[in-house]
């Protein structure tokens, strides 16, 4: 083994446990809008590593944190991500990961820019990435893709190419990349393409190296396991989260997040 490389991991895990010192904060807020549905709140939303850990490393925020921020993400996609079905615009998921994000790093400045729009597919979102997200130099982007082609009834193999292609510009920029696939939701369900979706965003994930937050598989936990309803977490509508669904969502991409950006490389290796 070269004297190079012990160097090098040596280094890695220097930075690794900074890192780690870091998050030696006390557990996060609950923080919703709206109180947790009754029956055993304490638990409502929990966190499991099963269905929420990323499956990519995150060097760019980890390098960021250990040097003490700042912390800079976007979060772009359509309109789950914008906050369709939130009381307000404090209450869409980027909005709520920034407050979780900043009770767990202290002393990090951090902040969650929303690059959702309306009604959007993959094509229409990569268009805009120049403006929207490699303008505002982010350490981590977050792309919510997906939805809107099953809600439309698209060929969701299609759209492959236009996800991959996305994923390819930001790691050339040298940005961290997180996409988070579908909503658990009756509107969503009700579409016989939602599982071939499904399939195609985490083979592409995994295939290009970037991390994947499995929002349906963890939204299906907690209805599955009567953590939560499917009512708590989605609005009248069927397909949007509400306050407290987009509450638990940044919850736990919160935790994704740390998980990713302190576990060593090598561990991650070995999980995909």
């Amino acid at each position: 083994m070269s004297r190079s490389f012990l160097s090098h991991t040596c280094s890695r895990l220097a930075a690794a446990a900074a890192v780690a010192l870091l998050f030696a904060a006390p557990p996060l807020a609950n923080g919703p809008a709206r109180a947790a549905p009754s029956g055993n709140p304490a638990s409502a939303c929990a966190y499991s590593a099963q269905s929420a850990a990323l499956t990519a490393p995150l060097p760019r925020v980890s390098r960021q944190l250990a040097g003490g921020g700042p912390l800079r993400i976007v979060a772009i996609g359509s309109s789950s991500t914008a906050g369709a079905g939130a009381s307000g615009p404090q209450h869409s998921y980027p909005a709520r990961l920034a407050d979780h994000l900043r009770q767990r790093f202290s002393g990090i400045e951090v902040a969650v820019l929303n690059k959702g729009a309306n009604g959007e597919v993959g094509a229409e979102m990569l268009r805009r990435f120049q403006r929207d997200v490699m303008d505002e130099k982010p350490d981590l982007v977050i792309w919510q893709v997906g939805a809107n082609t099953v809600l439309k009834g698209d060929d969701p193999y299609a759209a492959e190419v236009v996800i991959r292609t996305g994923i390819r510009k930001l790691k050339a920029a040298g940005f961290d990349v997180v996409l988070m696939d579908l909503q658990y939701a009756p509107a969503m369900l009700s579409k016989p393409q939602h599982e071939q979706m499904q399939t195609l965003i985490a083979r592409v994930a995994e295939e290009e190296g970037v991390g994947l937050f499995h929002r349906f598989a963890v939204m299906r936990q907690w209805v599955q396991t009567r953590q939560a309803s499917m009512t708590d977490l989605v609005g009248p509508d069927g397909i949007h989260q509400n306050d407290f669904g987009y509450d638990c969502i940044a919850r736990s991409l919160a935790t994704s997040l740390q998980e990713a950006a302190t576990r060593p490389t090598a561990d991650i290796a070995q999980r995909r």
